[in-house]
Formats: structure tokens, sequence, C-alpha cells
């Protein structure tokens, strides 16, 4: 039974009104101040009706930020870190859910605490980490003397660092990133819903564990991909402070870094006209990667049907 509330509906509509009003004029704010001169958008307040200068501003965000190269980064990131924290949850959700192993409540439990260490908690030891991949291995033979039994076998001194940098590459973007503990409990849930008929028909058909994981479970699971992978494109694409660390080469630089070049210092020209356009290119990825994949991150988030 539907009643009609006609108060309760006009209520609902004011507050969903507002409530759009308010998450999209910064967009809306934008999108004018990119078309203004740097005469029109230097006035306060701000005029709100756009001006002829967009194509314009645009063309000299693009030049002045190098946003090709940046973008070209920030794809290969964003994209990376999708396909690899996919890939690692979902492959230790069928781990953890149909696999009978000691310490697998503990792996998962482990798993779970991860929760609580966001990238910023562990931003240090990550980054040392990725300076010198092989630093515990150095530690290691550091501590054995091993420097010390390669001289004597060789007959001179030998002095052995075991070095492998990850920084300024892409390597070192996406793979401190590609551990996700969110997508690994998310998946582990959805396999625990699985009628435990289908496990036991694949055996009686003679199926391995891995044919079952790709011929059943990955098409049960293509909806929860999908909505996952909206989540961590964006996430990956708007990922600053890492690349910040990680990164000193201006040709490994990700868009939301160059962003930050185009904003105007004290001592500069309030060219915010250009940091306004340098913003709608950076956000237009992100954007259109959501629009494609709507239905599917819809149905991704909302369908319990298997």
């Amino acid at each position: 039974m539907v009643e009609k509330t006609p108060i309760l509906d006009t209520i609902t509509y004011l507050f969903l009104m507002t409530g759009i009003v308010v998450v999209c004029f910064p967009i809306i704010y934008t999108i004018i101040a990119a078309t203004m001169t740097v005469e029109q958008v230097s006035k306060v307040p701000m005029p709100l009706i756009p001006g002829d200068q967009f194509i314009t501003n645009i063309q000299a965000a693009w030049e002045r930020g190098n946003l090709g190269t940046q973008l070209f980064n920030s794809f290969i990131m964003a994209s990376g870190i999708t396909f690899g924290k996919i890939a690692v949850s979902l492959l230790g959700a069928f781990s953890i859910v149909y696999f009978d192993y000691r310490f697998r409540t503990a792996a998962f439990v482990t798993v779970f605490c991860t929760l609580m260490l966001p990238v910023e908690v562990r931003i240090l030891p990550t980054y040392e980490m990725a300076a010198n991949l092989f630093g515990p291995l150095q530690y290691v033979w550091d501590f054995l003397h091993l420097n010390t039994a390669a001289a004597w076998i060789a007959g001179h001194e030998i002095d052995v660092r075991l070095e492998w940098s990850l920084l300024d590459s892409y390597t070192g973007l996406i793979l401190p990133l590609v551990a996700s503990a969110t997508c690994t409990f998310l998946f582990r849930q959805f396999f625990l819903t699985v009628p435990e008929e289908l496990c036991e028909a694949a055996k009686m058909d003679g199926a391995s564990p891995m044919i079952f994981f790709r011929k059943i479970l990955l098409p049960l699971s293509k909806t929860n991909i999908a909505a996952l992978v909206v989540i961590e494109f964006v996430y990956g694409w708007n990922q600053y402070l890492w690349p910040l660390l990680i990164t000193t080469d201006p040709k490994m630089t990700t868009a939301v870094i160059g962003l930050k070049n185009l904003i105007p210092s004290p001592e500069d020209l309030p060219d915010w006209h250009i940091a306004m356009a340098g913003a709608l290119i950076v956000m237009l990825p992100p954007i259109l990667v959501v629009l494609l994949m709507q239905r599917w991150f819809v149905k991704g988030l909302v369908e319990k049907e298997k």
C-alpha cells in the first residue's frame, strides 16, 4: 500500500534539493570560474555569469600544468591499483572461505585488523620498504656477518649492498596500495552466501578449485567487481600523499599533484581561472568512469540474487 503524504513529500523534496545545491555548487562555481578572465575571476564577489574564455583557459591549464603526462601517470596508477586490489582480494577471500588450513581464522583477523591502518598511519614504514625492498635482507646479511664469509671465500674484502628501490616508478606507485582489507572482507561475505551445493556439484563433476573459482565464483561476482572497480579507480585517482612522497621526478608525478602546481602563489598573478580549468580536466576521468559504470555500480551495491 502506498500512502499519499503530500506534506512529507514536499519536505523530502526540499531536503533533497538543498542537498543537491550544497553538493553541486562548488562544481558549478568551478565551471563558471573556468570560463572567465583573470580580471573577472578576481572580483569580490565573483560574478556567477559564465564568460567566454573556457577553451582558452583549458588550453592554458593543459600546457602550463603538463597535464598530458600526469593524466597518463594517474590512469596507470589508478588502473593498477584497481586491478591489483580486486585480484588480491578475490584470491584472498577464496582462500579464506573455501580452504581449510591452519591459522585460517588468524589470517582473516589479521587482514580485517588492517582496516584500522590506513595509508597515512603506515606511510613511513611503507616508504622505507619502497625505498629499498631488500632492506630486511640487508639487515639479515649484516647480522650474520656474511660479508666476512664472502671475503674469506673470495680472498679479499667484499662489501655487498642489497638494494632495489621503487621510488619514481609505476611499481612503487601501485604495489604498496594493492592490498585491501575492505575488498577482501566484502568478497568473503559474498562467497559465504554462495550455496554450498554449488561447490559440491563442482567437485562431483571433477572441477578443480581454480576451475570452480574461474567458472562459477567469478561470473557470480561480476556485479560486485564492477562496483569495486568504480570505488577503487576513484580511490587510486585521488591519491595525493603517497605519490607526493614517492615521486621526485616531474615525469612521474600524477595529475592531482600537477593540479597543485597550477594554484597561484601570493607572488603570482591570481590565475584562479587557469587553476579551475585544470581542476575540471583532472576530475573528468573519474566522472566518466562513474557514468559509464553507473548501472553496474548500483547493481553491485544492491543486488543480492545469485
